[in-house]
Order: C-alpha cells, then sequence, then structure tokens
C-alpha cells in the first residue's frame, strides 16, 4: 500500500496557522525589562491554501508576528501581508499560482506573485516587508496592517533585495535588485527621508541568485555567487537556478555612490553565501564576515557530490583594496545561520555577532544562538533545550546604552514536545545566564524567517 509523502514544509511547526488574532496581557515567566519597549516582528511564510502541485518553503504568503512590548507587559498579534497575490487567492478562496518547484504558469499572468515573506526593515519612518524579486510593502505598527506595494511614487523600476542595508550613522538605506533578464544586477541608495535617489545597473556575467550583501561606511559588497539562472536549461530536462561547481565566487567592492565603472572584483573557490553578518573597513583592507556553505541545493536541485553542501559556517575574507590579495579563513566549526548584530554599528567593526546555531536535523532547525567575541576569538553558546528550536535572534539595544553588547536578544521558540510557542528575550552581555523573560504565545507560531526590532522612539515617530 502507497504512502503519501508529506511535505515537511507543511507539517509539524512548518505548517500554517489559520487564525488572525490578537492577545493581550501575555504571560510572562520573568521579567520584561521596563526599558525594553519597542515591538519585535517576525516575517515568515504560511501559505493561505493547500499549495498546488509541490510546495517550496520559499513559496508561503508572507505572515508578520509581532510581539509590542510596553511597560512590562505584552501584546500579540499575528496577521497577513496582504499582497496582489494573497488577495487574488483570498478572492477566489483558494491557490491559484504555483510556487518555485513547479513550471512557470502561462495563466495569471497579470498576478505578481510577490509573496513578501521574507524579511523586515524600519526605514523613512516606516516598517517594510520584504521579499527579493518585488517590490517591498509598508506594514502599518503595532497593527501589522498592510498598506500595499511601495514603489517610491514609481521610481522602483527593478526588483529590491529581502536584506537592504540601513546606514545607522547616514540613515541611508541601499539596496539591489537581480534579475534573469539584462541588466542581470541593479544598485539603488534611498535618501534617509526615504527618496529613491539612484538605481545603476552593475555588469555581471550571468544572471545569480543574490540573496544578500553587505555594506561599509564607503563601500557596497556585491556577491556574484554560482547559483545561476537560466531557463534554457529547463528545456534539457536540468533546474533552470543550479549551483555551478565550477565557477568561481566573485566579490564586488564598490564606493558607496559609485557605479558599474569603478567596482572591483576579486575571486575565490566556489561558494554559496545566504546571509552577511557585517563588513568594515581596516587600513587598505575591506572586511566581510559571513555564513559560507561549499555548495548548496536548497531549491531542490540535486547532483551536487559535497558532504558540506547546505552547512553553513562562519568566515570572513579580507579584500585588500591596495594590492588586490584576498584570503578566505573559517572563523568557526560550528554550523549556524542568520547571523545579526548590533544594528547601530552596521558597516562599522563590531566586537560582537549573534548566529542561530544549526541542529543536525534534515530540514533547518535552529537549536540554540551563538554570540562570537570577535577580539577575543571567543563565543558563547546558548542551547533552547530539548525538542526546542528557535529562530533568527534580534539584537534589541537598551536605551543609553554604551556597550555594544548592551541590550537583549529576542526570538521565538517552539516547543516540539509541548507544541507551545514563545519570545525568549536573553540579555546579550551574558546569552547563558537564565533567559530574563519568556513571553508564552496563546498561538502556534510556526518557523520562519527574518524578524527585526522596532524601538518605542520609532514607534512613536520620533
Amino acid at each position: 500500500m502507497s504512502q503519501t509523502l508529506v511535505n515537511p514544509y507543511l507539517d509539524g511547526n512548518f505548517a500554517p496557522v489559520q487564525k488572525e488574532i490578537t492577545a493581550e496581557n501575555l504571560q510572562v515567566i520573568g521579567e520584561l525589562p521596563p526599558e525594553l519597549s519597542g515591538m519585535f516582528v517576525r516575517n515568515g511564510p504560511n501559505p493561505q491554501y493547500s499549495p498546488i502541485g509541490e510546495y517550496h518553503w520559499f513559496d508561503g504568503d508572507g505572515m508578520l508576528h509581532g510581539v509590542r512590548i510596553s511597560e512590562g507587559k505584552a501584546v500579540y498579534r499575528n496577521r497577513y501581508v496582504q499582497t496582489q497575490k494573497w488577495q487574488a487567492e483570498h478572492d477566489a478562496g483558494k491557490a491559484i499560482l504555483t510556487g518555485l518547484l513547479e513550471p512557470p504558469q502561462a495563466d495569471h499572468p497579470h498576478i505578481s506573485r510577490n509573496a513578501a515573506n521574507t524579511a523586515l526593515v524600519w526605514h523613512g519612518g516606516q516598517l517594510l516587508a520584504v521579499w527579493e524579486a518585488g517590490a517591498p510593502h509598508t506594514i502599518q505598527m503595532p497593527e501589522l496592517k498592510t498598506i500595499g506595494e511601495h514603489t517610491y511614487n514609481g521610481k522602483l523600476k527593478s526588483a529590491f533585495t529581502a536584506h537592504p542595508k540601513v546606514d545607522p550613522i547616514t540613515g541611508e538605506m541601499v539596496f539591489f535588485g537581480y534579475s534573469f533578464m539584462p541588466p542581470y544586477l541593479q544598485y539603488g541608495i534611498v535618501s534617509a527621508a526615504g527618496e529613491l535617489l539612484s538605481t545603476v545597473p552593475i555588469e555581471i556575467p550571468a544572471p545569480v541568485m543574490m540573496h544578500d550583501f553587505a555594506i561599509t561606511e564607503n563601500y557596497t559588497i556585491f556577491m556574484d555567487l554560482p547559483v545561476t539562472i537560466r531557463p534554457e536549461r529547463m528545456q534539457q530536462g536540468k533546474p533552470m537556478i543550479m549551483f555551478e561547481s565550477d565557477r568561481p565566487s566573485r566579490f564586488g567592492i564598490l564606493p558607496r555612490h559609485g557605479d558599474n565603472s569603478n567596482i572591483r572584483w576579486f575571486e575565490s573557490p566556489a561558494c554559496y553565501v545566504f546571509h552577511t553578518l557585517n563588513a568594515y573597513e581596516q587600513g587598505d583592507e575591506v572586511v566581510l564576515i559571513a555564513c559560507r556553505m561549499s555548495s548548496t541545493s536548497v531549491l531542490g536541485f540535486s547532483g551536487i557530490d559535497d558532504p558540506d553542501a547546505n552547512i553553513p559556517r562562519l568566515h570572513q575574507w579580507r579584500f585588500n583594496l591596495n594590492t588586490g590579495a584576498m584570503s578566505e579563513s573559517r572563523l568557526d566549526d560550528h554550523a549556524g545561520e542568520f547571523p545579526r548584530v548590533n544594528e547601530n554599528f552596521l558597516g562599522r567593526q563590531t566586537r560582537y555577532g549573534y548566529v542561530n546555531k544549526s541542529a543536525p536535523t534534515p530540514v533547518p532547525l535552529f537549536e540554540g544562538v551563538m554570540k562570537y567575541d570577535f577580539h577575543n576569538g571567543t563565543s558563547q553558546i546558548n542551547l533552547f533545550g530539548q525538542g526546542r528550536y528557535g529562530g533568527e535572534s534580534v539584537f534589541a539595544p537598551r536605551p543609553q546604552a554604551t556597550a555594544e553588547d548592551d541590550g537583549w536578544l529576542m526570538t521565538f521558540v517552539h516547543d516540539e514536545t509541548a507544541n507551545t510557542s514563545e519570545l525568549l528575550v536573553l540579555n546579550a552581555q551574558d546569552i547563558t545566564a537564565e533567559p530574563v523573560a519568556r513571553v508564552l504565545i496563546p498561538q502556534r507560531v510556526p518557523y520562519g524567517f527574518h524578524a527585526a526590532w522596532v524601538t518605542e522612539k520609532q514607534l512613536q515617530g520620533f
């Protein structure tokens, strides 16, 4: 008797939740510090209806899960990002569009596939839900209500990365968009006030999946890595998106306000990077820290003969802008992803970084969080506990803090045994201590992608 295989990303705590709720006066184990005031919001895929065909984790409709913290109390709400896709399927009462692993559909050409399900960024006085193949969506805070697509008064003509970078000193937001049609890469800058100032094409030899990038005080770093997008492969029965192990990895460095004429490229052996931790300048060198995989099959393509495939570990690259020399070194043997820093120091040299520790499971789960001290070359690990898995750990700085790590790490944790979810709040200066607080959530929070901490000042419009 044949058994139907269940898609792991539609099962257990990857499965979607159907209800949008608001819950006040949440139970808190421990104590929420009175000075911790703002809103933790996390994005992630949550299909509104049973998907058509084969489902990939990246396909699901965006859903925001937020915990508003004020005066030691917490309120939870979850809301769909009401994209054009969400609305069309909501009106139809069923799924209409297929996902990444299915052949392109000829019908419904006018419905955008933008699921707005990947990450969040606060910029220009508003929260944006972002997805790398389309425009951001503006989210009303703290209600998590979708206002609509944000195209910068029609000036946004390219895709928009899921990982834009906001310079904490200038307030500028730097972004890029990639495409499988020329120009394959476009680079843009938004002013602190939220005006799109410029978009310039950057030449790369072939279309590639470019998920993240990095900035320093004066430079932008692009990663032309060998996950190529070639529609012609589909005619040969091969995947459109594939890791090409015989192609080098290329890192392009250009001045923040530069263009294709002054980008410099450095080559290294084939690898893939989904997420960067930070980058900074040191003398003649630009230093990049990121989670590196030797290869990846994350979009379902296989045929990679690499026992280390899909295992991300923290690495450092050094690019000498004077001599053209480049070096690459592994910083840790532990596997980990979703790296973060105190974003008040983004693009500058930080002493500390925070990375979620990967669990040895067939699907990507995080069993703890690691804090790196780059000055001392040491790390601390907080394990969430047996059967407990977390999401991205975001740094929330203490108001008026003077030390870089004075603040809290926050993440959603799910207990698979009890089938309960909570917001975990750790003291970032001692992550191995007992949690500062555990905020119990009255419904399951599925595993998802990226999160943001929006401060009280930002919420109040200061």
